[in-house]
């Protein structure tokens, strides 16, 4: 396998995982309104927007279109709720359990941000992610 297929199945598999992300959000939004910070007025629509957001990242990655916004709207998705959701309960959990899961999670979207700005700075510069 060249580099340019493996980088094009790593990004497809972040697109994948993204539009189950996305699914996720239209399938049990109630369950996840809960973490829409209560000062941020909208309450379940947000959920609704991010699984929209989520899937069209995806989408942009697959079909190799507009990669550069995509990666960067993805990370900065991924850092707000880092800083608005994840923080505020690992630091508030008094529950051992939930501290780690909101731990998990800072470290999940971490990693998935760290990845999309790494695909959106190579594909300002290049058309790394295309087959050739």
């Amino acid at each position: 396998m060249t580099h340019h297929m493996i980088s094009r199945i790593a990004v497809w598999l972040l697109a994948i995982v993204m539009i189950v992300f996305g699914i996720m959000h239209f399938m049990n939004p109630d369950a996840l309104v809960v973490n829409v910070p209560m000062y941020i007025p909208g309450g379940i629509i947000w959920v609704y927007v991010v699984g929209i957001a989520f899937i069209l990242v995806a989408l942009a990655f697959i079909f190799n279109r507009f990669v550069a916004v995509a990666g960067y709207v993805l990370a900065g998705l991924l850092i707000l709720f880092v800083l608005t959701i994840h923080l505020p309960n690992w630091r508030d959990s008094g529950d051992p359990a939930m501290r780690m899961m909101a731990l998990v999670s800072i470290l999940k979207d971490t990693a998935i941000a760290a990845f999309a700005l790494f695909i959106a700075s190579n594909a300002k510069n290049q058309r790394l992610y295309e087959w050739k």
